[in-house]
This record gives structure tokens, sequence and C-alpha cells, in this order.
């Protein structure tokens, strides 16, 4: 792979463009430039737009480089919502609610459904076909470019207000989805992992990482950890509440257990295993500026993200033996064709695994 410049759109203010991972000589040139900036969500990097700093990209990336132009998703243009739409996007929320949903699907919902209502809402719901729908989403993805998450979360939105609210069956409103990406999840080697983990000085900051790789935690459910969760006689953490509003146990490491000791002598948390500083649970925002403050601090993936310990984890418990059933509880996986997915991430060498020629070549003699 080569690295890409992305051809400017009309009064960009940044020249984008993608290095591949294995370019780390080149990546660290272009993050010397004053103006470099990394965009997590798109996995691109960018300086300020200007004749100079185009040269100069052009310069480290050498002859080895090809130019490309950036498709971005349309912004989706939103019509006020009349009264009628404004009725049922409350049903939908309050129905949500007593389900017990999380607020954070809650708010995606509304916001996904407001599309919807914007474009039907002088039609009566109830009359929407599936064919409707499926072309108002042929629309989006052909005018607005929407991916192919943004196309399911809509769906999602929609069915959930026919199904839950409407009453409808199930089989009714069978939108159809896009194709399944068989996508191998991005993981850090033990290495890097180990280097990510134990650069935060602050012991706090630290015990973080340490709990949401030592255990496969998703960064919601580090959060929500409370003291009581934490079992260091039984060897268990306990996770209430988890993706699917299921409680479950993961592994509690008796390494973490020293940290997490030492962690609440100096900072003494009340209810919460990680507070603010003033009170409450840790953001999620913050979090996340721990692990990329690490990544860089480190200079480690920068693809990585904290979920990304996660994969890693599971990835890790699978090269040294552990069973995939185990791997599936702690996780908290519905299925076991999830957690198969990583298998496929285990890193393939020569130091692992013997090719079957060095086995002929060993056992037999040939005359060439």
């Amino acid at each position: 792979m080569v690295p890409i410049i992305y051809d400017c759109l009309p009064n960009s203010r940044r020249i984008k463009v993608y290095i591949p991972y294995s370019l780390k000589e080149i990546r660290g040139q272009f993050k010397k430039i004053d103006s470099s900036y990394w965009h997590p969500n798109q996995k691109l990097w960018s300086v300020i737009n200007t004749s100079e700093n185009l040269e100069l990209v052009k310069f480290i990336f050498g002859k080895n480089y090809v130019t490309k132009r950036l498709i971005l998703p349309k912004k989706i243009v939103l019509n006020e919502l009349n009264t009628r739409a404004f009725e049922a996007l409350t049903a939908l929320e309050r129905v949500l609610i007593v389900k017990r949903f999380s607020e954070s699907t809650i708010r995606a919902y509304r916001n996904y459904f407001s599309i919807f209502l914007s474009k039907f809402m002088e039609r009566d719901l109830k009359q929407i076909t599936r064919e409707d729908i499926e072309g108002f989403v042929y629309e989006l993805i052909t005018k607005n470019k929407i991916s192919e998450s943004y196309q399911n979360q809509l769906i999602n939105s929609v069915k959930a207000y026919y199904e839950h609210v409407l009453g409808m069956p199930r089989e009714y409103y069978e939108i159809t989805r896009p194709k399944r990406s068989l996508t191998i999840p991005n993981i850090l080697s033990e290495k890097e992992v180990f280097k990510i983990i134990e650069s935060p000085k602050n012991i706090k900051h630290r015990a973080i990482l340490w709990t949401i790789y030592s255990a496969g935690l998703r960064i919601s459910e580090l959060i929500n950890l409370r003291i009581i969760d934490i079992h260091s006689e039984e060897g268990f953490i306990f996770v209430k509440d988890s993706k699917g509003k299921k409680d479950r146990k993961t592994i509690l490491s008796p390494q973490l257990v020293i940290l997490l000791r030492n962690y609440y002598r100096v900072n003494k948390p009340s209810y919460w295993l990680f507070e603010g500083q003033t009170g409450g649970k840790y953001s999620v925002t913050s979090v996340r500026a721990i692990f990329r403050r690490a990544v860089k601090e480190t200079n480690s993936n920068p693809w990585s993200t904290v979920h990304t310990l996660r994969h890693s984890f599971a990835t890790h418990c699978i090269e040294n033996k552990v069973s995939l059933r185990h791997i599936q509880t702690m996780l908290g996986h519905n299925s076991p064709k999830t957690t198969e997915i990583y298998t496929k991430t285990i890193e393939i060498n020569n130091k692992k695994i013997t090719s079957p020629l060095d086995f002929l070549l060993k056992n037999n003699t040939f005359h060439t």
C-alpha cells in the first residue's frame, strides 16, 4: 500500500492524506509538520491547506503516492417536524424508556427516526410500506452516501417504531439491510499493549487501562464499575447491565488487584470504582483521552481505540489457549460465532507455526 493525497474540496481548509500503518518513518516525518492532525473517525491525517504544505507532503511521500478524490457523506437536510410527527417521535421515546433501553440508544433512535419522519410526516405512518422505506434508504445511499452503520441505525429506529409503538409483526417490516462485512478486528501485539497500559504515570489512569485490557471490558462497562463489583477473594469482576441488559462475570487478574488496592489507598473512591474529580462516574471522554495520550507517547498503532484493548484481550486469550467458551462468557457474547472472529486475528508467522514444507524436508531426503 502507498500513501494517498486526497484532492481538496472547494474552500477546504485542510489537505487530507492516508498513510499506511507500515510506513512508520514517513508518518513520523509527516507528524513533524506544525499543523499535522489525526482524524480518528476517518482514519486520515491532515495539514492546513497551503501550496507550501502540499509540496512538503509530496516531498515526504516521494514519488510513491497516489491522488484520489475524497468522497464525503452529504448533509441530510431535515424539515421541521409537524405536530403529528413530533407525537410519533415522543411515542417512540416513551416506549424505549419503558423498555429500559440505554440513554445512548434512545438518543440515537430519536435522531435517526427524526430523519425518517422528516420525509414521511405528511403521510399516515400506518400506510407506509416496506417498499417506501427501502426506497427512502436507497435515496440516502445514492444521494447522501450514508455508511452501512448509518443505514443499519436508521432501519433499527424505524423498526422500533413499527414494532414497539404500532405493534406491527416483525416480519411485516423486514427491511433489506447491507451485506454484513466480514472485517477482522484491529488488535495490538502484547508488546504494544504493555507499552500503552504502562505509559500513564497517574495511578488512576494506569488502573483504568489495566482494568479494560485485563478483563476485556467495553468502555461503558469500565465507567459503570462499582467498588463492590471487584471480588478479589473469588477472583472475578461482576459486570452489571452490560450490552443487551445482561449481567456477567469476567476474570480478575491478581496483578490488577494489587494495582487497584494501591489506587484505592491514593484516590479513595466512594461508590464508583473510577470517579471524576467532583465525584460521580468517570467520563467516556476522559478514558479516551487517557488512551490516546498513551498511544501517542508510545508511538503505537494510531488506528487503535480503547475498544482495541478488548479485541486484543480476546486474541491474546486465544493465543494463550483459553477456551472459546470461556472467552465468550467473559466478553458477554450471545453467540459463539461472534467470539470465533478472534481466531482470525491470531498472528501468523514461522515462530508460532511450522510449515508442512519444513516437516517434509526434515523427514525426507530428496535428490535434485
